[in-house]
């Protein structure tokens, strides 16, 4: 290619050179003619190279642009190739593209229900809700808000709580320090008489940004209602105390009267046993001892009882539940809380707790006056432990006596209140039945009892008492 370059310079250089000459001064002969022959052989040859010189340079231009072709329809195919996978790829992409657009539609589809039902249950709660962000303004008021603070959502939306809602109970420091601590806070509010409030304020972290939930749970009927159940319950504990106590006044009374009544007889009849008086007197002063025990016991539960609660040593509370057992109890003509024996057992060092003493010791004198009933019946010498000591934070009593044992169904029914309107006529229901030593227990001091009973170990009462 460089070569034709050369050849075809070299004659337009020729060319041009001759242009200012005799163009034939080279066939000329020496005597001035022309040699016209040479002149067309030149040209002819110089016809020849030349279109010779263009020919090999159209070969190798022809060469040259077949192999340009060659590289273009190459890169022509790698493009085509690529068209292909691309568009290949984009449709397979649209496809995807396609079914993610449907799966959206169909999660924003269901994220709408969903928020729709959330909103219709926010709505629907029978509590007021609000929802504040981080500068207490109001981003929820369910229905329940307007209904209480007469304030329309719309008007409540963005608003400042305070101002929105100023009879409000809570304080803006309260929010605060349930947002600071991440922690719930629980205030009750109650206007004696009148209603009650449980207050309870949800903290929110949704990356930098905090804010709360705040619930106002109108818990007055409910307040109320348990308030009755407590007081339905308390009133079934003391009718079964006042008819236990009732014959435990009438024993004493009944056998007094029928002593007094013999000694009349024996002075009608002038049949008079001295030896037999002085015993008869005797077992008198004994019963009226009894019977000025039990109202005395009475009184003093009515004079201590109620009121806020006292640091005691249970031990102690226990000794004189003992001693007031020895003077009041005489549930059968054959046997005397006096006449059996108790053992006790008590840890070292047990921590005071905070109780009502009266009604602690009326509750241990009904369990010795039940454990008297089941010593009734047996024939071997009755006994009764007493064991109090600590396990973890918790005191526990336990009251075994070795007594008739208690069945199964009736140990289901022990702790429920008796039928107060056979309580005369059944003696037996007033003293197996516990159910003013169980609300007492598990009412006032917020502890547990439970029994077990079986002919290897007896019967045991298992008090458990919080020392907090």
């Amino acid at each position: 290619m460089k070569l034709t370059n050369v050849l075809f310079a070299w004659l337009l250089i020729f060319f041009c050179q001759s242009a200012y000459a005799d163009i034939f001064w080279f066939f000329r002969e020496t005597d001035g003619s022309t040699n016209w022959q040479y002149i067309a052989n030149f040209v002819g040859n110089s016809l020849i190279i030349a279109l010779a010189i263009t020919s090999i340079r159209l070969y190798f231009t022809r060469r040259q642009a077949r192999k340009y072709n060659n590289e273009l329809e190459a890169i022509q195919s790698q493009l085509e190739q690529r068209v292909a996978d691309r568009t290949k790829t984009l449709d397979q992409s649209n496809k995807l593209l396609k079914t993610e657009v449907a799966d959206h539609k169909k999660t924003s589809g269901q994220l709408q229900q969903s928020e729709a039902y959330i909103n219709s249950i926010l709505q629907s709660m029978p509590m007021v809700l609000i929802g504040l962000d981080q500068s207490n303004k109001i981003t929820q008021w369910n229905n329940q808000a307007e209904i209480v603070s007469g304030v329309k959502f719309e008007k409540a939306l963005g608003a400042d709580l305070w101002q929105t809602f100023p009879a409000i109970t809570i304080t803006p420091d309260q929010v605060k320090q349930a947002q600071q601590d991440n922690k719930i806070i629980t205030v009750k509010y109650s206007q004696r008489g009148q209603y009650q409030f449980d207050i309870t304020i949800y903290p929110l972290q949704r990356e930098n940004e905090t804010g709360a939930v705040i619930l106002l749970d109108d818990v007055t009927q409910q307040a109320q209602n348990e308030n009755m159940l407590i007081q339905r319950d308390k009133m079934s504990a003391i009718g079964e105390m006042a008819s236990v106590m009732a014959q435990d006044i009438n024993k004493p009374l009944s056998a007094i009267i029928k002593d007094i009544k013999t000694v009349r007889q024996s002075v009608v009849d002038d049949n008079l046993d001295t030896d037999g008086l002085s015993d008869l007197l005797e077992e008198t002063i004994i019963r009226g001892h009894q019977a000025s025990s039990v109202i005395n016991n009475l009184l003093h539960f009515s004079a201590g009882g109620g009121g806020e609660k006292a640091k005691s040593n249970l031990c102690t509370v226990m000794n004189s539940s003992l001693d007031l057992a020895n003077d009041v109890l005489s549930v059968t003509d054959s046997l005397r809380f006096s006449q059996v024996q108790v053992d006790k057992q008590y840890a070292d060092n047990l921590p005071e707790i905070s109780c009502h003493t009266t009604e602690l010791q009326q509750a241990f004198l009904s369990l010795f006056r039940h454990a008297c009933h089941a010593l009734d019946e047996i024939e071997y010498k009755p006994k009764i432990g007493i064991s109090i000591d600590m396990s973890f934070d918790d005191i526990w009593v336990r009251i075994q006596h070795n007594g008739q044992t208690i069945e199964l169904e009736d140990q289901k029914t022990l702790f429920e209140p008796f039928n107060q309107e056979n309580a005369l006529s059944k003696e037996v229901a007033t003293g197996t039945h516990l159910s003013f030593a169980h609300f007492i227990i598990t009412e006032q001091h917020q502890g547990q009892i439970a029994v077990t009973s079986n002919k290897e170990d007896g019967t045991t009462f298992h008090i458990q008492l919080p020392t907090q």
